[in-house]
C-alpha cells in the first residue's frame, strides 16, 4: 500500500468543542508499514513462518511527531510519555542531528537556513532509528545551539525501548525515515501562536535578540515551513490541532499505543487468544514466581494474585444480559446481569491451584475434574473425570496454569465437547502459554477462547516452557523437593 493511501478517514468534529478542527485516524486504523505487525483481526490460520515470527522479540513501536516550529511537538511527546508510564519510552530529537557549521558558515550564521532539510544529518538519524529498532543502544550527539556545533566529548546514551518517539520539524521529509514509523503525528498550531512561542524560546533559551529572531523567521523559518513542513502533513496518520491543549486527541493516541504494545503477535493470528494487559504489577509478580529462589509461601501468594486476575479477565468474556436496578437514592441504574450457567473444570493437579480464585469470584460455583496421564509427549490417557451432569448447558472455565504442548489441553477440551459442551462455550484460563501450545489448541478448536497473563518464548527439547516457571504444581503444593 503506498504510504499516501489511507483506508479509513475518520474525522472527529465534536470531540473537544467547536474549535476542534479534526483528528484524522486514517493510518491509525489502516495497515502499518510492511516492517510492522498486522492488525488484530487476521486469519486464524498459522504457518511455520508464523510460528517463527511469534518467537522473535517484538520490535519497538516507533512514533514520528512533526509540525511547525514551536507548534507544541515537545509538549505532545511529554504527555504521551507520561501516560505510557508502564512502558519504556525514549525520545529522540531531530535537532540533535544538526550538522555542525563550518568556520565559514559560522561567520555568516545569520544567513544559514536551519529549517532546510540539508541542515540535518539524515543519514545518521536513519542509522540511529534503525539500530534502536533492532534492539541496540545508540549514542545520540549533543548539539550546542549557541556555538552551532556538536559536542565532541559527550553523547546522550539512548537504550532500546518499547516505544521510540522521533520528534522534529522535518522527520516526515525523508521517505526512508517515514518508513520506519508505526505512527505519524502532525501537530497543527496557528502560525501566530507558533511565532510568539518561537520568539520566547529563542530569546530566553538560546540567547538571541528579538530582531534576529524575527529576521530569521521571515527569511528562513516561514518559507521552509511552506516548502517542506506543511507538505509533509499529508503523510500524517493523526493530526492534532492545538497541540498539547488537545487532551482528547492525545488520550486516543495513547489508547491505540497501549493496544498495540499489549498485543502479542499470536493474538493477531488468533483473535480468540487474549493476553491480559501488562502492568508493572503483573510483570513484578511474574518476576517473583519465575525466580527459582523464591520461598513456597511467596510463590503461592503471588501465584494466587495472578490467578485471580486471569479468572476475573476470563469472566469478562462470558455473555451477559442487561439489567436495571433501583439504587438507594431512588434512581434507576442500567447494568448487566452475570452469566448464571457456569462451571469450572480443573486439569489435575496443577489446575486445582486455580480453584480457590474461581470460588472467590463465583460463589457456589460447581467445579469438575479431569486427570490425564502423561507418558513423555506422545502417549495420552484419560485416567479420571468427574463433571457436573448438566455441563452441556453451561459455559466452562477450563483451568490449567501452564499451556505447554497443548496435547493435554486438547484431550480435556475434546472430552468436554463429547459431553455436549459447545466449543464456543469453553474458556481456557492459564498463567503462561507457549506459542506451540497456542498453535496446537487454536488450530484444532478455533472457537474456544484462551485467556493468559503472558505468552512465553518457546518449548525446549524436554517440552518445558522457556523461560517458564518449572513444574507449577510441585512448586505450588510444596512437593518439588
Amino acid at each position: 500500500m503506498p504510504e499516501e493511501t489511507n483506508s479509513i478517514d475518520y474525522v472527529m468534529e465534536k470531540a473537544s468543542g467547536p474549535h476542534f478542527s479534526g483528528l484524522r485516524l486514517d493510518g491509525l486504523l489502516s495497515s502499518p508499514p510492511s516492517s510492522t505487525a498486522s492488525p488484530s483481526h487476521c486469519s486464524a490460520t498459522a504457518s511455520s513462518s508464523a510460528l517463527s515470527d511469534s518467537n522473535a522479540p517484538n520490535q519497538p513501536f516507533v512514533i514520528g511527531v512533526s509540525g511547525g516550529t514551536a507548534s507544541g511537538k515537545t509538549t505532545v511527546c511529554d504527555m504521551i510519555i507520561q501516560q505510557l508510564h508502564d512502558h519504556r519510552v525514549v525520545l529522540v530529537n531531530q535537532d540533535s542531528f544538526y550538522r555542525g557549521l563550518t568556520p565559514e558558515e559560522s561567520k555568516r550564521v545569520h544567513e544559514y537556513n536551519f529549517d532546510h532539510p540539508d541542515a540535518f544529518d539524515t543519514e545518521q538519524l536513519l542509522d540511529c532509528i534503525q539500530k534502536l529498532r533492532g534492539g541496540q543502544s545508540y549514542q545520540v550527539p549533543i548539539y550546542d545551539f549557541k556555538n552551532h556545533r556538536r559536542s565532541s566529548e559527550s553523547f546522550r546514551q539512548v537504550n532500546a525501548s518499547d516505544v521510540i518517539i522521533l520528534e522534529g520539524i522535518l522527520v516526515f521529509h525523508d521517505q526512508r525515515v517515514r518508513n520506519l514509523m508505526n505512527m505519524k503525528i502532525f501537530v497543527d498550531t496557528d502560525a501566530d501562536v507558533r511565532l510568539a512561542r518561537r520568539i520566547r524560546r529563542d530569546t530566553v533559551e538560546r540567547g538571541r535578540d528579538i530582531n534576529s529572531v524575527l529576521e530569521q523567521y521571515a527569511k528562513f523559518v516561514k518559507p521552509a515551513f511552506d516548502d517542506f513542513v506543511l507538505p509533509s502533513k499529508k503523510y500524517a496518520d493523526v493530526i492534532i490541532p492545538r497541540g498539547g491543549d488537545n487532551h482528547v486527541a492525545i488520550d486516543l493516541i495513547v489508547q491505540h499505543i497501549h493496544t498495540k504494545l499489549g498485543q502479542h503477535d499470536l493474538c493477531k493470528i488468533y483473535p480468540n487468544v487474549h493476553v491480559i494487559q501488562s502492568t508493572f504489577q503483573i510483570r513484578g509478580m511474574h518476576t517473583l514466581i519465575r525466580d527459582k529462589e523464591i520461598s513456597k509461601h511467596d510463590f503461592v501468594f503471588y501465584s494466587d494474585r495472578l490467578i485471580r486476575l486471569v479468572v476475573e479477565h476470563g469472566l469478562g468474556h462470558l455473555p451477559f444480559t442487561e439489567k436495571q436496578v433501583v439504587t438507594p437514592t431512588g434512581s434507576v441504574y442500567t447494568g448487566v446481569d452475570f452469566c448464571k450457567k457456569l462451571c469450572g473444570v480443573s486439569i489435575v493437579r496443577s489446575g486445582e491451584s486455580m480453584e480457590n480464585a474461581l470460588r472467590a469470584c463465583c460463589k457456589g460455583i460447581k467445579i469438575g475434574k479431569i486427570l490425564i496421564h502423561r507418558d513423555g509427549d506422545n502417549g495420552k490417557q484419560l485416567i479420571y473425570e468427574k463433571l457436573p451432569k448438566d455441563i452441556s448447558e453451561r459455559h466452562v472455565l477450563l483451568l490449567d496454569p501452564v499451556l505447554a504442548t497443548g496435547n493435554s489441553a486438547n484431550q480435556a477440551i475434546e472430552l468436554l465437547i463429547q459431553k455436549g459442551v459447545p466449543e464456543s462455550h469453553i474458556i481456557f484460563l492459564n498463567l503462561i502459554s507457549a506459542p506451540e501450545g497456542i498453535h496446537c489448541v487454536c488450530k484444532r478448536f478455533p472457537s474456544l477462547k484462551i485467556v493468559t497473563s503472558e505468552i512465553d518464548v518457546a518449548l525446549n527439547e524436554e517440552f518445558r516452557v522457556i523461560p517458564g516457571m518449572g513444574e507449577f504444581g510441585d512448586r505450588y503444593f510444596g512437593t518439588d523437593d
